[in-house]
């Protein structure tokens, strides 16, 4: 299973299961709290890393649950995986998290899915769907627990309107859903939690950058990926703009 299978098929299908198996198991009840994140992290993780070691057993891959080698930097081709994208929301019983897989080809995001488990959905840059109208006003999306100051000082420049919502994930594909325009973040992330959802984005005709402007790199020696950007083409000068501008206090 999976050698006639294209790395879009392959991120989807992978998304898609995982999803599953986390879903089954946040609505079991055999689990709570803290205890059903883990389990949930371990399971996702498992079927995650055992499909794509036998479907591409010449990639390299990067998980969040697996002890990183940074000799996957000598491989061309990087599959970077969340097993479970938002496991505070997910132990909480709420739909706003999400399972990535992605293969990033040269440093690139060439190839993501993101599954809303919640919410019945796998997205994909295989199969980009179109965007829709901008929203007047344009809705920004923020953390539930820690909104990143740029993103609340933009907001107020631009008279948009915050959005709090759970996993980088969600965030992300609500932008490419067309729930909200901008998802400005800085409080600090890794490889995994926005390369699959980088991928969808840029597919689905997006702006994707670092708050400076520059391009996102994947498959680096240190995964640490601090900030992003993601948000419809007609706003990203303003936001870019007006991030830079900002200075704390």
């Amino acid at each position: 299973m999976g050698r006639g299978e294209t790395d879009e098929q392959l991120a989807e299908r992978l998304a898609t299961a995982a999803g599953a198996i986390l879903l089954d198991l946040q609505l079991s009840g055999e689990f709570a709290g803290k205890a059903l994140g883990h389990a949930g992290d371990t399971r996702a993780n498992m079927l995650l890393m055992r499909e794509l070691r036998a479907a591409r057993p010449g990639d390299a891959i990067l998980s969040e649950e697996e002890k990183d080698n940074v000799v996957r930097c000598g491989n061309r081709r990087a599959w970077i995986v969340d097993p479970l994208d938002g496991t505070r929301e997910y132990s909480e019983g709420r739909s706003d998290w999400a399972v990535h897989v992605a293969l990033a080809v040269d440093g690139v995001p060439t190839v993501g899915a993101v599954a809303l488990p919640g919410l019945n959905l796998t997205l994909t840059s295989g199969t980009p769907r179109p965007l829709g109208p901008a929203n007047t006003p344009p809705k920004m999306l923020v953390s539930r627990s820690r909104p990143a100051a740029e993103a609340v000082y933009v907001a107020a420049k631009m008279g948009a309107e915050l959005l709090a919502m759970g996993s980088a994930g969600a965030k992300a594909m609500a932008v490419v859903r067309g729930e909200a325009d901008i998802y400005l973040h800085t409080g600090g992330q890794y490889e995994w939690d926005n390369c699959a959802p980088a991928a969808v984005a840029v597919a689905a005709g997006l702006h994707v950058s670092r708050v400076d402007g520059s391009a996102l790199v994947y498959n680096c020696a240190d995964p640490y990926l601090p900030d992003l950007l993601i948000c419809r083409k007609e706003l990203a000068e303003d936001v870019l703009r007006l991030a830079a501008e900002y200075s704390p206090g």
